[in-house]
């Protein structure tokens, strides 16, 4: 059993190495491109965790399928029970902090919904009146359509040149329906810690994507440029409306996207760089196949063996 562990041991390690890689190629690639990286890598990092977790938790019932008593199994691994134990304490862990997580976005969404009910509506733009400062991309909510929110406060920060960029960000955040992918990498990051840097990543990425998308609308790079610096500036200097924390053209590190957007736009991976993505991913899945395979062959021979030796002896 000592290649099982082995293999259990890489396959838990494997998402420190693979979340460094997905984010390094994910800073080689344009915005979209590095979103749709990001959230594939996490998830299929988080699948070979949990496979990894399910192969261990599950040694006790395989040896009670052979009809092998749990004392014959410790002789031959005395390690199979506390592992199980282990493993199923921390799947336990992970759908608590899952449960939480998501009872969280779905309290967060209702109290920013809440939070503009004072708003005034012209078309998919919602006015809240006030001195604060902010705008956020807010995503449908119980029937309700996703709707650009924008303070009175930020709407006289703006140019109007730079409202229209401002708005254009914000309304591609809802076009790519750009929360969802957050939220799925927001949750399967309670899989593995390490899956926590690809959120972190992942949020700037999106901000960039709503970028280029805004800079495109407009048709001028350098005024996209010069309304996410004014907007990031104006609303540092006051509060903000109680609303959703992510999709914000005033988050992340905005020095990073301004820089970005000054230089000429990025263009989709070609010949070298489409195949290093496509082999950086390939080998994500094939990884967490061949793991979760290793860990199921391994504790199919194992319960054989054992069943062999009880017979035997």
């Amino acid at each position: 059993m000592t290649y099982v562990l082995v293999v259990v041991v890489l396959t838990l390690a494997f998402p420190w190495g693979g979340a460094a890689l997905a984010g390094r190629l994910a800073d080689r690639l344009p915005p979209r491109w590095a979103c749709w990286t990001l959230v594939g890598a996490a998830v299929l990092l988080a699948g070979g965790t949990l496979s990894a977790l399910i192969g261990l938790f599950h040694v006790p019932f395989l040896a009670s399928l052979e009809r092998l008593p749990l004392n014959h199994v410790l002789k031959l691994w005395p390690a199979a029970v506390p592992l199980a134990c282990a493993a199923g304490a921390v799947m336990l862990t992970q759908l608590v902090l899952l449960a939480r997580r998501w009872t969280r976005h779905r309290s967060l969404l209702g109290a920013a919904w809440l939070s503009v009910g004072a708003g005034t509506g012209d078309g998919d733009v919602l006015v809240v009146p006030g001195t604060d400062v902010d705008a956020f991309a807010l995503p449908g909510y119980r029937g309700r359509q996703g709707r650009v929110v924008v303070t009175s406060g930020m709407m006289r920060s703006l140019k109007p040149g730079e409202r229209e960029v401002l708005l254009a960000h914000e309304r591609a955040h809802l076009a790519g329906r750009h929360h969802l992918l957050s939220a799925v990498t927001d949750l399967v990051a309670v899989v593995h810690p390490a899956i926590r840097r690809l959120r972190e990543a992942l949020a700037f990425h999106l901000e960039r994507w709503a970028d280029e998308e805004a800079a495109a609308a407009v048709g001028d790079r350098r005024l996209a440029a010069a309304a996410i610096a004014r907007a990031a500036l104006a609303g540092s200097a006051r509060g903000r409306v109680a609303g959703y924390p992510l999709l914000s053209a005033t988050r992340g590190p905005v020095p990073r996207r301004v820089e970005a957007l000054l230089l000429p736009e990025p263009v989709p991976p070609r010949g070298g760089v489409r195949r290093v993505g496509v082999a950086a991913l390939a080998a994500s899945v094939v990884a967490a196949a061949v793991a979760a395979l290793a860990v199921a062959f391994g504790l199919h021979e194992y319960v054989e063996f054992a069943a062999r030796r009880l017979i035997c002896g």
